[in-house]
């Protein structure tokens, strides 16, 4: 397995991962009991930092790696949008998470979540076919 096939898998598992948060685990949230849903926000956080984290940091070595050897519109783009994840997830989304409360509603706690979240949908989506179309057509672009 070479490390375009590592850098393939990292950014479908983070595109997967992504549009089951987008479409199935944010909007899941409105089916917690209010009092339940703060309990639930904070084991949920934990154990996603658990699978997300790795993944990140991962896609993020093998991003600066391919950069260090080869240099081109792929590599460069490819980092460039790997940064603008890790800057969104950390600028935008953990101090989102931080600042829920118990008491906030599933809409008040989804509404801004699912809307900002399809930032980083989008960027991971566009990350896995911008590695898939490199892997497939091999052309060094």
């Amino acid at each position: 397995m070479d490390i375009l096939d590592i850098r393939l898998l990292l950014d479908f598992g983070l595109m997967v991962l992504i549009w089951i948060v987008q479409l199935v685990i944010y909007p899941g949230l409105c089916y917690y009991k209010n009092e339940d849903l703060g309990k639930w926000h904070k084991i949920y956080t934990q154990r996603i930092g658990v699978i997300v984290g790795p993944l990140m940091i991962a896609q993020l070595f093998v991003a600066a790696l391919q950069l260090w050897q080869t240099q081109n519109l792929y590599t460069w783009g490819s980092i460039i949008v790997v940064l603008i994840t890790w800057i969104l997830t950390f600028l935008i989304f953990v101090p989102l998470h931080n600042s829920i409360k118990p008491d906030e509603t599933c809409e008040e706690i989804t509404s801004s979540l699912v809307k900002k979240n399809w930032w980083r949908t989008f960027f991971w989506s566009i990350l896995f076919l911008g590695s898939l179309i490199f892997k497939i057509s091999d052309y060094n672009f």
